[in-house]
């Protein structure tokens, strides 16, 4: 079995991965709904908190942007709290400019 992407990976170093991810996803929308959560976020987030953000990351921009914006309920298998954390903060803060 090949070990974690992560492993041995200093957790300085897999923030600021996915802090990159999450405002380089490809679609502007989805870069000013995750980067500036990721920003206020992810510094106190720890290893399997990284790893849920990490995951959800990997979902389709097109999909994560129908679930955040209230237009298709996620998937069972979805990860809700961190989603809702995520629409919450959308809703709470202003957006980035």
């Amino acid at each position: 079995m090949a070990p974690p992407e992560t492993a041995g990976e200093d957790i300085a170093m897999r923030r600021r991965r996915l802090r990159y991810r999450a405002w380089h996803r490809g679609t502007r929308e989805m870069d000013l709904i995750l980067g500036p959560f990721a920003d206020a976020h992810l510094e106190g987030l720890k290893g399997s908190e990284l790893t849920r953000f990490e995951e959800l990351l990997g979902e389709e921009d097109t999909d994560l942007l129908k679930w955040v914006m209230g237009q298709e309920a996620p998937p069972a298998d979805a990860d809700r709290a961190l989603l809702d954390q995520v629409i919450a903060f959308r809703t709470t803060f202003p957006p980035a400019r």
